[in-house]
């Protein structure tokens, strides 16, 4: 409930800029983070480039990979383009920005705490200015014809992406309390998948806007309203025909992407989410635990408990390793087979809240404090 609780409080605070004062996981009354046992590499984590991209305050800033392109976005509202980490431009958006970049081969959208939608092409020149019902905390989802943005009230908005115009808007009824999130959407060529407040995950048809199924991630359970959140904080994941996501006080669950009906559930609670391979799904909990599951069952292959206190986030399977960050910046190598530590890569002492992004046979990292860094698992 502890946890639960501060969750809640940072939902309730969210238009706050004073936030991370008044979360009492911050400031004098943090809980001491474990000290990490010395470990013996079996594996190497090398960067490959870093920049500076900004910092992100109280939001969460992902960098967009297209190719060899990576988009970075900061809250004074700086963008910045980066081919295999040259800097090519660095523009200012002209707003405070409140979440990470959306990009595809030709254009990137960022938006704003005042529900703006700034679209900027590949150089840099800004091209149109939209508008959503609440602030933007999660990147918008650029394809070649659509942008599609969640705005903080879970309303999903399509835009033409050649000038703006409004093409549909998605929304419906959330619980008393929700979570603040800044998990945004995934698509494929005829379906928008979001989850949502109450744990259910949606299909929305992508040309109407209109529900094409929905299934429960996780059911609400308790007497209070604290305990009956069971939100779907995290961004879902589409694996050939299945889509899989994870919810707060809830479960992991598998799904037919065609229909939307249930594979399997693990009752495994989290607000940092799920990457699956060919043959696994991994997840963080909200105790600190990783775990490696079978993606056709869910049946439990291993579980690396040492991360506990230390707030890891969405893993990342890569190039034979599962990679997790912690709450000090910390990057984590995993052996994919057992779960056993490979190596670590100490960074700039904050936070990486960010999930980070493939990026070929490497990835990508933002932390909080602005650093930006392409790292290699080998």
């Amino acid at each position: 409930m502890k946890r639960a609780s501060a969750l809640l409080l940072i939902a309730a605070l969210s238009g706050c800029s004073s936030l991370d004062s008044l979360n009492p996981f911050s400031g004098p009354a943090r809980p001491r983070i474990p000290v990490l046992a010395a470990l013996q590499p079996t594996a190497q984590l090398a960067e490959v480039w870093r920049h500076g991209a900004g910092k992100s305050d109280v939001f969460v800033f992902a960098p967009a990979v297209i190719g060899g392109t990576v988009y970075v976005a900061a809250r004074d509202g700086t963008i910045a383009r980066l081919d295999d980490g040259r800097l090519i431009w660095k523009i200012d958006a002209g707003k405070k920005l409140s979440g990470g970049v959306g990009a595809n081969e030709k254009m990137l959208v960022v938006g704003t705490e005042k529900g703006e939608v700034l679209a900027f092409s590949a150089d840099g020149k800004p091209i149109w200015q939209g508008q959503v019902s609440s602030e933007v905390l999660s990147p918008p989802e650029v394809e070649d014809d659509m942008v599609f943005v969640r705005s903080a009230d879970s309303r999903i908005q399509a835009f033409s992406a050649a000038d703006g115009a409004r093409r549909w808007n998605y929304q419906r009824a959330n619980p008393a309390l929700t979570l603040r999130t800044h998990a945004g959407l995934i698509t494929t060529p005829s379906l928008v998948i979001a989850g949502f407040p109450g744990g259910k995950l949606v299909a929305i048809n992508r040309n109407k806007g209109v529900a094409v199924w929905e299934s429960n991630v996780a059911l609400p359970k308790g007497s209070t309203e604290l305990e009956r959140i069971a939100d779907v904080t995290s961004l879902p994941v589409i694996a050939g025909r299945e889509v899989c996501a994870a919810a707060f006080q809830g479960r992991v669950a598998c799904f037919e992407l065609s229909s939307g009906n249930t594979m399997w559930t693990r009752d495994i609670s989290s607000t940092h989410g799920i990457d699956i391979d060919a043959q696994n799904l991994y997840i963080s909990d909200d105790k600190g635990a990783v775990h490696a599951l079978d993606r056709a069952t869910g049946a439990s292959l291993w579980k690396q408990d040492k991360l506990g206190g230390r707030s890891p986030g969405r893993p990342i399977a890569i190039d034979g390793f599962v990679a997790v960050a912690d709450v000090e910046g910390i990057v984590h190598l995993l052996q994919r087979e057992n779960g056993a530590f490979a190596a670590r890569l100490n960074g700039d002492g904050s936070a990486i809240d960010a999930p980070m992004q493939p990026y070929g046979r490497a990835f990508v990292v933002q932390s909080r404090a602005g650093t930006v860094r392409a790292l290699s698992a080998r």
